[in-house]
């Protein structure tokens, strides 16, 4: 939203960590053979070929990534004039890491692990919204119906430091005294510890931790942060470091052409959308794709825009004070040097 950065995730985390770290350094070893050495990389008219982009994911194949996908399988990447190749991070990939050294082009980053980056001297830009809502959310057992209600009640958090700014968000759009509820760090569990009632509730992803809720027991209560002050950030962002746009440009307008024409054509199919991610990863339930999807295609689009990807500088703007407000960094981000819709076609519109 947020990667803007890992700003869709315990169960699937756990499970694919070591295959999917095992993937990463097939990838970029795959990458770096190929290049011998080269930069295949030039300028480019049209759709003429530019070369070929790596692009890391914040996480591991889910609904959210359609597009991503879409973009793949119906040729758009090729057809806007670059080769795209996607990674997909490990448990311990630090995707910041990879994009400094080179060894990713690009890379889909939460907009809060953006913000953090930023403040500590990273030079990486947004370059177009994957998704143009905040997917985080507090998640509560069925017998809290209100955030008021997790007054003197233990909240999970992952430790991660959005964590505790969505937590505070939400208890003060809601009235509640942050101080009144206590806070317990366990990590990508959420979904097993609310079903075994270890907690009231606790922070996760609406789109993702909140659809395999639903799916195993009803009655969980989704307290969206967007509803209770916070700003209608985009959570996730194509991100890459300013070096790399300045050297490559043309390879980077490519990359944002065919994924937004990717995003288009999956909020216009989803059926296909579905088909197109799960034929490319193993292991995806396609019915738990098909919901989460269908609770996503709203998030696509901007507010009071059907530009696809749109980055819209009041909102922006919003997000960055609220980022600073709620303790995520000390100072409010800049907006006009870490985003940029120079590569955004605004021809590419949402139907």
């Amino acid at each position: 939203m947020p990667d803007a950065s890992q700003r869709l995730h315990g169960s699937i985390r756990a499970a694919v960590g070591r295959a999917a770290a095992l993937s990463v350094a097939l990838m970029l070893a795959f990458l770096l053979t190929a290049c011998g050495g080269a930069d295949p990389r030039g300028a480019a008219t049209g759709t003429h070929p530019v070369g070929t982009a790596s692009l890391m994911l914040d996480f591991t194949p889910n609904a959210i990534h359609s597009g991503i996908y879409m973009a793949l399988a119906r040729g758009y990447d090729r057809s806007s004039g670059v080769s795209l190749h996607v990674v997909v991070p490990g448990a311990s990939t630090d995707a910041i890491d990879l994009l400094d050294t080179g060894r990713v082009d690009f890379a889909v980053l939460d907009i809060h692990d953006l913000a953090i980056a930023d403040a500590r001297g990273r030079k990486l830009v947004g370059l177009m919204a994957i998704v143009q809502r905040p997917l985080a959310s507090v998640i509560a057992a069925p017998r809290f119906s209100s955030p008021r209600d997790l007054a003197g009640q233990t909240v999970g958090v992952t430790g991660d430091p959005s964590d505790l700014a969505v937590l505070h968000s939400v208890l003060t759009g809601a009235g509640v005294n942050a101080k009144q509820v206590h806070t317990l760090t366990i990590g990508y569990d959420a979904v097993p510890d609310l079903l075994a009632g270890r907690i009231a509730a606790a922070t996760a992803f609406w789109n993702d931790e909140g659809v395999q809720l639903r799916e195993q027991r009803a009655g969980f209560h989704i307290f969206r942060v967007e509803d209770y002050g916070a700003p209608p950030y985009p959570e996730l962002v194509l991100c890459a470091t300013q070096v790399e746009v300045r050297a490559h440009p043309a390879l980077a307008a490519a990359l944002v052409r065919a994924l937004q024409r990717g995003y288009r054509a999956a909020a216009a199919d989803p059926v296909a959308a579905v088909q197109a991610l799960t034929s490319r990863v193993g292991g995806l339930n396609a019915s738990s794709v098909r919901a989460q999807l269908q609770g996503e295609l709203p998030a696509l689009r901007p507010t009071g825009s059907d530009v696809v990807g749109a980055l819209q500088p009041a909102v922006l703007d919003g997000w960055a004070r609220w980022e600073q407000r709620f303790g995520i960094v000390k100072r409010k981000p800049d907006v006009a040097t870490m985003f940029t819709s120079r590569f955004i076609d605004r021809q590419i519109r949402f139907g």
